[in-house]
């Protein structure tokens, strides 16, 4: 394929925001994560860490409305290192 002068091509970026920091886990796979109220992330989303790496997914919202917890089912063994950090979405 060759490309004329003029050819506009656009790349999809992915945008990442933070949604908040884990607090605990439940049971042997679930992160609890105390999410903003005003950044309320979309079900299924690839939840991320700091370092961008997955860790799994957000598979429920649930708690008071001013101060909403999420939980994402998690897919890393070393589950306890990410108590504190802070989370992101893709």
């Amino acid at each position: 394929m060759y490309l004329r002068w003029g050819d506009i091509f656009f790349q999809v970026m992915h945008v990442v925001r933070a949604i908040g920091r884990v607090k605990c886990t439940s049971g042997s796979h679930m992160l609890i994560v105390e999410c903003d109220a005003a950044k309320l992330p979309r079900l299924y989303s690839l939840v991320l860490d700091k370092r961008w790496k997955p860790i799994g997914k957000l598979v429920e919202i649930f708690g008071n409305i001013a101060s909403p917890y999420a939980a994402v089912l998690c897919t890393q063994q070393d589950r306890d290192r990410l108590i504190g950090e802070k989370v992101f979405i893709k």
